[in-house]
C-alpha cells in the first residue's frame, strides 16, 4: 500500500464513520482514530510520510473555519468569562502542572522541554468536542462553551509551545520577551484576520457567482493562517477572526444559492478533513511503538502520570471556576451561558479530549538544537504526548455518550421550542409588514391580498405549527396534507422531466453543457 492508497482509505473511512457512529451512538472522530490504530498495526500499511510542520497549516484552517460557521460573535461575547477561564487560564495551569510533574519524573528532562510538553497536551481539541457534543444532544450553553474553549485554547497553547521550544533550542529564555511575543502575536493575528475578512467580503460582492464565492471561502482560511504566521502572528487566531468577520458581515439574507451551496460544501470538507486528521492520529501509533521499544513499563508510567495530571487539573479547575461564575452570574445581570448543575460540570470535564493540534505540535518538536546536538528527550516527549492523546480521545470519547446518558444531561427542548416559536412569529410579522408596505404603493385585489396574507401566516406556522389556535391549526394541517400531496405529485413530474433531460446526454449530437444547464435549472426549481 502506498501513501495515495492510504489517503484514500482514510477518506473512505471518514465517510463511512459518520453513519456507523450515528448507528452505535459513537463519535465519528473516535472511530477514525480507532481505524488509524488498526491500520497502524498492519505490516503492509506504510508510515505516514508528511512533514510535521505541514500538519497544522493543512488541517487546522478548514477545521477551524467550519467550526466557526456554526457559531456567532454573540456566543463568544456571551461566554467570554467561561471561555477565558478555560482557553487561557486553564491552559496556563495545565501547562505548568504537566511541566512540573514531567520535569520531576522524567530523568534529565529540561524544564523548558517539560513546558513544551505541557503546552502541547494542554488544549482540548475543538473538532472532537464539537463532534461529540453535537451528536449527544447536549444543552446549547455547554456546546457553546466547549466550542469557544476549543477554538481559542489552541491560540494560547501554540504560543506557549513556540516560546518553550525556542528556549530549549537557543538555550535562553526571557519572560518579558515571551509575554511581549504573546501580545504581538495576538495583535498581528487580529489585524490580519480583520483585514483579510474585509477584503474577502468585498471580493465576494465582485464575484457574484455562488460557485466562485464558495471556492473563495476555502482559500480564505489558508490565506489567513499563512499570512499571519509569516508576520509572526497566531495563524489560529487569524483564521478565527476572519471567519467571525465573514459570518457577521458577509451574509446576504437573499443569497439563497450561495448559502445552500456553502452549507453543503463545508459539511463535506468538515467530514473529510476531520476524518483524515483523526485517522492520522491513530496511524502515528507507529512512532510511539518504536519509541517505547524495550522501555514500555517506564514510559507507560510517565504517560499515565501526565494523563492523570491533565484530567485531574481540568476537574480541579472546573469545579471552583463554575461555582464562582454562578455566584457572579447570580449577583449581576451577566448574559452568560454557564453550566447550571454539577452534572453539566462533570460532562464538561470529561469532554476535554486532545486531538489534532496536540499531534501536530508533538511531531513538530525539532530533532536538533541550534548547536547541532539532539533535542533533549524528544522521543520521551512524543511518546508521552501520544499517550495523553490516545487516553483522552479514545477513553473519554468512547465513554462520554454513556456518561451523558447516565447523568441525564440533555438539551432543554422547551427552551429551544420557545425560541423557534419566537423566530416564527418574527418571520411572519416581517412578511406581513412588507405586504402592507407593498399594498401602499401597489394596487392589489382583495382576493390577491387575502391570499398573500394567508401565505405570510403560513411562513410562521410552517416553522412552528403551534402558532395558530386549534381551529387554525386543524385548517393548516388539512392544507399541509393537501400541499404535501401536490408536492409529491410535482416531485414525480419533476423527476420524469429530469430523467428525460438526462437521457439526452447519451443521444447523438447532444451538447452535454446545454443538458447540464437545463438540468441545473430543473434542480433549482425542485428546491423551491
Amino acid at each position: 500500500m502506498d501513501q495515495l492508497a492510504l489517503l484514500f482509505m482514510l477518506l473512505l473511512g471518514a465517510v463511512v464513520s459518520v453513519p456507523v457512529g450515528d448507528r452505535f451512538g459513537l463519535p465519528a472522530p473516535v472511530l477514525m482514530t480507532l481505524l488509524g490504530i488498526a491500520l497502524a498495526v498492519l505490516d503492509f500499511v506504510p508510515d505516514v510520510d508528511i512533514r510535521p510542520d505541514l500538519i497544522l497549516p493543512l488541517l487546522l484552517p478548514p477545521l477551524l473555519y467550519a467550526s466557526v460557521r456554526r457559531t456567532s460573535w454573540r456566543q463568544f461575547t456571551a461566554n467570554k468569562r467561561p471561555i477565558f477561564t478555560l482557553a487561557v487560564a486553564l491552559v496556563f495551569l495545565t501547562t505548568a502542572a504537566v511541566a512540573v510533574v514531567a520535569n520531576t519524573i522524567v530523568p534529565g528532562l529540561p524544564l523548558a522541554a517539560a513546558v513544551a510538553l505541557g503546552a502541547l497536551v494542554a488544549p482540548p481539541d475543538p473538532v472532537a468536542a464539537t463532534a461529540v457534543a453535537g451528536q449527544l444532544g447536549l444543552p446549547r450553553r455547554l456546546v457553546s462553551i466547549l466550542e469557544g474553549e476549543g477554538l481559542f485554547n489552541d491560540v494560547t497553547a501554540i504560543v506557549l509551545y513556540h516560546v518553550a521550544i525556542a528556549a530549549v533550542v537557543s538555550g535562553s529564555f526571557s519572560p518579558w520577551r515571551a509575554g511581549l511575543d504573546l501580545v504581538l502575536s495576538a495583535v498581528v493575528a487580529v489585524a490580519v484576520g480583520l483585514g483579510l475578512g474585509w477584503a474577502a467580503n468585498k471580493l465576494m460582492d465582485l464575484l457574484g457567482d455562488a460557485t466562485l464565492q464558495v471556492g473563495l471561502t476555502l482559500l480564505v482560511p489558508y490565506a489567513a493562517y499563512v499570512l499571519a504566521e509569516e508576520l509572526h502572528g497566531s495563524g489560529v487566531l487569524a483564521v478565527l477572526t476572519t471567519a467571525l468577520f465573514l459570518a457577521e458581515y458577509a451574509t446576504d439574507a437573499d443569497d439563497v444559492m450561495t448559502r445552500l451551496a456553502g452549507h453543503t460544501f463545508w459539511d463535506v470538507v468538515d467530514t473529510l478533513v476531520t476524518g483524515v486528521a483523526f485517522g492520522l492520529i491513530g496511524l502515528e501509533l507507529h512512532n510511539a511503538i518504536r519509541t517505547a521499544a524495550g522501555r514500555w513499563g517506564e514510559m507507560l508510567g510517565w504517560a499515565a502520570a501526565v494523563v492523570a495530571v491533565v484530567v485531574l487539573v481540568r476537574l480541579a479547575w472546573l469545579l471552583p471556576a463554575t461555582w464562582l461564575t454562578k455566584r457572579l452570574h447570580a449577583k449581576r445581570d451577566y448574559d452568560e451561558e454557564i453550566p447550571t448543575s454539577w452534572r453539566e460540570t462533570v460532562v464538561m470535564w470529561w469532554s476535554g479530549m486532545r486531538g489534532v493540534a496536540s499531534v501536530a505540535l508533538a511531531l513538530a518538536v525539532p530533532l536538533k538544537m541550534d548547536d547541532g546536538s539532539p533535542f533533549p528527550d524528544r522521543d520521551e516527549i512524543v511518546f508521552i504526548a501520544f499517550g495523553v492523546i490516545m487516553a483522552t480521545l479514545v477513553l473519554q470519547g468512547l465513554t462520554l455518550p454513556w456518561l451523558v446518558r447516565r447523568l441525564g444531561v440533555r438539551a432543554d427542548a422547551d427552551v429551544e421550542k420557545a425560541f423557534e416559536k419566537e423566530l416564527a412569529i418574527r418571520a411572519a410579522k416581517a412578511a406581513k409588514r412588507r405586504l402592507k408596505e407593498i399594498e401602499e404603493v401597489e394596487e392589489l385585489s382583495e382576493e390577491v391580498s387575502e391570499q398573500l396574507l394567508r401565505r405570510a401566516f403560513d411562513i410562521g406556522t410552517r416553522i412552528s405549527p403551534d402558532l395558530g389556535d386549534e381551529e387554525r391549526r386543524e385548517a393548516y394541517e388539512q392544507r399541509a396534507r393537501r400541499i404535501k400531496r401536490i408536492r409529491r405529485i410535482q416531485a414525480e413530474m419533476m423527476s420524469a422531466a429530469r430523467h428525460e433531460v438526462l437521457s439526452a446526454r447519451s443521444e447523438p449530437g447532444a451538447d452535454p453543457e446545454i443538458v447540464d444547464r437545463v438540468l441545473r435549472h430543473l434542480d433549482v426549481r425542485s428546491l423551491r
